[in-house]
């Protein structure tokens, strides 16, 4: 009878315990962010070493924007697991928004770390989609002295031309549209959008027909996805 008990109250407790974290991630889809965290912080005490959990709670804070402990979570995660890609990704990720709402001198130190941890992530994973994406927009964004470089970014956007068409002609539009080259942009755009037909790529260019070429008919003719 004492086994029945405890196995009883054993699975009683994972269940709780799985439906914490489920809660958790239903929850950040609603954007409810302290029930998320309530529940995840829940999980996270019966199950201290969840990576899910941790990752679920850097996910929380990061969406409202609590760099600080978006970046402590994600670097819990990448220094435990430093062959996983994507908590490099995230940490970067996280230290790049944190550098945004930094002064410049503070932003200058967390440079090295940014770019670290997308190269890291691009390294361990060749198919890595968006750590590509965020060296082609930091290698743009980054001033030459700092080590920004257009020839780095289009090292990038090349590689994601072979992961993934779209994302690389997207890659390649956007680096000519920083550089105010619409009519090169627009080329890339249209063959992004004529291989996707998905609502990112129509939005890229009927933002550039409306926005920066000051062509709002063409923007008006373009057809929308319907998914």
């Amino acid at each position: 009878m004492k086994i029945y008990l405890f196995l009883v109250f054993f699975i009683a407790a994972l269940s709780y315990s799985q439906t914490d974290i489920e809660k958790g991630e239903l929850l950040l889809t609603q954007k409810k962010y302290t029930e998320a965290k309530f529940y995840t912080e829940n999980y996270l005490k019966m199950n201290p070493k969840n990576y899910q959990a941790i990752e679920l709670l850097g996910d929380i804070a990061g969406s409202q924007k609590k760099w600080d402990e978006a970046i402590r979570n994600y670097a819990i995660l990448k220094n435990q697991m430093p062959q996983n890609a994507n908590y490099w990704y995230k940490f970067a990720g996280a230290m790049g928004m944190k550098a945004k709402d930094s002064n410049r001198f503070r932003a200058l130190g967390m440079l090295d770390d940014i770019e670290g941890g997308f190269l890291k992530a691009a390294k361990l994973d060749t198919n890595h989609v968006d750590a590509r994406w965020a060296l082609v927009v930091y290698y743009m964004e980054v001033p030459g002295i700092l080590g920004g470089s257009e020839k780095k970014s289009l090292k990038y956007a090349n590689e994601l031309l072979k992961i993934s068409p779209v994302d690389g002609y997207l890659s390649m539009g956007y680096i000519f549209e920083y550089n105010k080259n619409y009519k090169e942009a627009e080329k890339l755009y249209i063959k992004a959008n004529e291989i996707g037909k998905s609502k990112i790529t129509y939005q890229k260019l009927f933002d550039l027909y409306k926005n920066k070429m000051k062509m709002p008919q063409k923007a008006e003719a373009l057809l929308m996805p319907t998914s």
